[in-house]
């Protein structure tokens, strides 16, 4: 007879078992030194233009941040910007008389961004940041939004292996469903913040997925349903970051320790084609 604590070890052995088959499958024998590097340290640097004090993030993550072409005027968003570090990189080197929205859906994360910028942008950039807190994938519905914004960052909320790989709870829980409903969620944002681009406006959609179906999937769609309305704005070489379809991936097997992430840009062609 399996008893409870058999069952829940047997539980816990599927997710990680479920874990390593799908990206063994993916990434092949690149997998072994590519979960090594994921396992080991990342390559964070301490972010300090314009700060009062720096902040620490992932050198991938500056590099997603610093992709965005930021007008020259009119107000660009965050959409979903917690903890924060992709924020201060945009605050600090934005054009004067423009301002930005950091989006936040979750209340705990969005105090926490909050603190954040309070503690790090001096006063003058932090009068020109707003905090908010609304679902970003439903705000395009809504006509009064659409191409309110000159600039969108999206750096979308997904798998995250890396996390994963480092939590044992999260491992054991692991499913290849994941990766399906964060895929449909990312779709949502990113659709809903095309929406809200204004034409001529630069996008940059941003994962620390590894997972192409959260990368370079939501991307197609977009191309397949806006064909007409979009142009990839593609991104230079450098960093170590491989070059997919429509955008670059930063695995740390590669590039010295960063990502994963995965950063795309586009641009919203305008309506006087």
């Amino acid at each position: 007879m399996v008893m409870v604590g058999q069952l829940e070890v047997l539980g816990d052995l599927m997710g990680e078992r479920e874990f390593e088959e799908r990206f063994a499958g993916l990434f092949e024998g690149r997998w072994p030194g590519l979960k090594a590097a994921l396992l080991g340290e990342g390559d964070a640097v301490d972010y300090r233009e314009g700060l009062l004090e720096p902040y620490r993030l992932d050198s991938a993550s500056v590099a997603a941040a610093m992709a965005l072409r930021l007008p020259e005027s009119g107000e660009i968003l965050d959409a979903c910007a917690a903890p924060g570090g992709k924020t201060l990189v945009m605050a600090s080197r934005m054009a004067p008389g423009t301002r930005l929205l950091a989006n936040e859906l979750s209340s705990d994360r969005r105090r926490r961004l909050s603190d954040v910028l309070d503690r790090h942008l001096p006063p003058a950039q932090r009068g020109t940041v707003t905090v908010s807190g609304f679902d970003a994938a439903a705000a395009g519905g809504r006509l009064s939004e659409r191409g309110r914004f000159a600039a969108v960052l999206l750096d979308a909320p997904c798998s995250s292996e890396r996390h994963v790989l480092k939590d044992a709870a999260a491992l054991a829980a692991w499913t290849p469903a994941r990766i399906k409903f964060l895929s449909r969620r990312q779709w949502s944002l990113l659709s809903s913040a095309f929406l809200l681009l204004a034409p001529g406006g630069s996008l940059v959609y941003a994962t620390c997925a590894l997972a192409p179906e959260e990368n370079d999937g939501p991307m197609q769609r977009l191309f397949e349903k806006y064909e007409d309305d979009i142009e990839l704005d593609a991104l230079p070489d450098g960093g170590g970051a491989e070059r997919t379809e429509f955008g670059l991936h930063y695995l740390p097997d590669r590039a010295a320790g960063a990502g994963p992430l995965y950063v795309a840009r586009i641009r919203k062609r305008s309506t006087e084609r």
